[in-house]
């Protein structure tokens, strides 16, 4: 039997070399061996991920080589989901998720949901390149907890806060806690536009919003 550590090094080296079919076998080794499945993803399969992106932003990889990567990460934890016991009786709180207006990058956003439904979330993707007012119509239209908006980008940034100042004046604030994300928002910036707060992974996102529900 090998390793949890050589295993998890396995899992992160199939993310990070984007090796889609060959993760399924290391997750199903792991597995085998009596391992905890979210450490796998965790530690294994994000952290493969954390080390692609790295390699994106010093300009080693480019958005083809992180779509394979991703494509290996979600490949990886879809494995890992079917050791993972059913929450969907037991959620611990609703939300909505979505990447807003005028961006399309949705890696981070996707890694935050997938988190976010093993963590005992019940969670409704609204995808990217999401119109602002979807969020508001669907929180008047629905049970939601938490609103999660994520973006990529400087200049759709200030969509999230058009879409509280929707909400304020829908009559719906009071309704939902709103998280925000993404590489250019800061702690500063949700704090600015009257978020409930702000987290720079999804490990750290789905601890939030446990906090904000009371489970945590």
């Amino acid at each position: 039997m090998q390793a949890k550590e050589e295993l998890l090094q396995k899992l992160s080296d199939c993310v990070f070399d984007m090796e889609d079919e060959e993760v399924v076998d290391v997750v199903k080794e792991y597995i085998e061996c009596g391992y905890d499945p979210q450490e796998g993803m965790l530690e294994g399969l994000v952290d493969g991920m954390k080390r692609a992106s790295a390699m994106y932003e010093e300009g080693e990889y480019f958005v083809p080589e992180l779509i394979v990567c991703s494509d290996a990460m979600y490949a990886g934890i879809e494995e890992f989901q079917k050791y993972l016991p059913d929450t969907e009786d037991t959620s611990i709180g609703k939300v909505l998720i979505g990447v807003v207006e005028g961006d399309t990058h949705d890696i981070g956003k996707n890694l935050v949901r997938i988190m976010m439904e093993t963590g005992g979330f019940d969670v409704h993707d609204l995808g990217r390149d999401v119109p602002l007012d979807a969020f508001v119509d669907y929180i008047r239209d629905n049970d939601v907890d938490i609103l999660c908006m994520s973006s990529l980008m400087t200049t759709t940034m200030p969509g999230m806060a058009t879409v509280i100042e929707k909400l304020k004046e829908a009559g719906l604030r009071d309704k939902v806690k709103i998280m925000v994300g993404g590489a250019p928002v800061s702690s500063a910036f949700a704090e600015r536009i009257g978020a409930d707060g702000y987290t720079r992974s999804a490990i750290e996102a789905v601890e939030f919003a446990k906090k904000l529900v009371g489970a945590a």
